[in-house]
């Protein structure tokens, strides 16, 4: 049997795949390769895959958006367990077109949690997002609290997620662990995120965007913890006793928080993206963009509790393992 992982080409479904293919599992992958951002960076990623871990990985490019195209190409596959990890991200592309996350991040994840159902399988782990917390001012952010204020679309979506996924474990108890991720970053990121951008620009010598005029916290996750912790959680699949879960539930379905629990101020970033550059960064102070907050943190009791998580690279450790790593993709 295989495990199905969503989003493969994308930033952590391929870390994710990565890791669950070098301790000997089989690894379906599907992704649509869409243009987002650069689909050069996605098929280098495939890339690797590929060549690291040769016949136990699959490759299937489509959109899981599509109903009949996504069941008619897995029509003959095992499937045990699924890891949903595609999604549309991005904050604030969502203002700019919020079709495409009303596609993917809704229709997707139905069209995901239907085949979840009629394959039964025995664990449906997904992405959510800190962006649930959206503009709460209750700090650190914990999986028991409200989260009806969405400041964004995208963080709209996820909380749906969230909703029709209770909704799939309480109706016909299928075992589902949903995963609220925390500002992620390091090698083969996104080019959409601060860590890419800033370095981009330090190191090309042009100026760097500074919202809230620095003022903002970050809850930095170097992504093999959050590797970690999605792989400790896939393995351990809520029960279905009745028993109150992480997030509320009493059906078979957790919500944990996975960040470094540790917050930064985003000048700490620059600095540290300088100093692993060599250079100075041109800093160009701005209001807040729509749909942003001033802060994230993750109370990750939770999970450290269920399943013995702890975050281990400090953003001293993790940004000049970026930066090392842009330095060569991009040489």
């Amino acid at each position: 049997m295989a495990i199905l992982v969503t989003g493969v080409a994308g930033f952590i479904g391929f870390h994710v795949a990565d890791a669950l293919l070098s301790r000997g599992e089989m690894v379906i992958g599907i992704d649509d390769l869409n243009p987002y951002y650069d689909p050069g960076l996605k098929k280098s990623r495939l890339d690797q895959l590929a060549m690291r871990h040769c016949d136990s990985f699959t490759f299937h490019e489509l959109n899981f958006a599509h109903d009949e195209h996504f069941e008619a190409a897995l029509s003959d596959v095992d499937v045990d367990r699924i890891v949903h990890l595609g999604a549309q991200a991005g904050v604030r592309y969502s203002i700019e077109n919020p079709r495409a996350y009303v596609r993917s991040n809704l229709v997707g994840h139905v069209n995901l949690l239907e085949f979840a159902r009629a394959r039964h399988v025995a664990h449906f782990v997904y992405a959510s997002s800190s962006s649930v917390y959206g503009a709460n001012k209750k700090l650190p952010f914990d999986v028991d609290d409200r989260v009806d204020h969405p400041v964004s679309l995208y963080a709209a979506t996820k909380k749906a997620d969230e909703l029709m996924s209770e909704t799939y474990a309480h109706l016909y108890r299928l075992p589902q662990t949903g995963l609220r991720f925390f500002t992620v970053y390091g090698p083969w990121g996104r080019p959409d995120m601060a860590m890419w951008i800033f370095t981009n620009a330090i190191l090309n010598g042009k100026p760097i965007p500074v919202f809230n005029h620095g003022n903002m916290l970050r809850d930095f996750t170097y992504i093999d913890d959050i590797v970690s912790g999605v792989i400790a959680c896939l393995d351990g699949p809520p029960s279905d006793d009745g028993l109150r879960k992480p997030g509320g539930s009493i059906a078979p379905h957790s919500i944990y928080n996975i960040g470094n629990s540790k917050p930064e101020q985003l000048s700490t970033l620059i600095d540290l993206i300088e100093k692993a550059c060599g250079r100075e960064a041109i800093r160009e102070y701005r209001d807040m963009q729509p749909g942003d907050v001033p802060a994230t943190y993750a109370n990750i009791d939770a999970i450290a509790n269920d399943f013995g998580f702890t975050p281990r690279t400090t953003l001293e450790l993790g940004v000049p393992h970026f930066v090392d790593w842009y330095r060569w993709y991009n040489a």
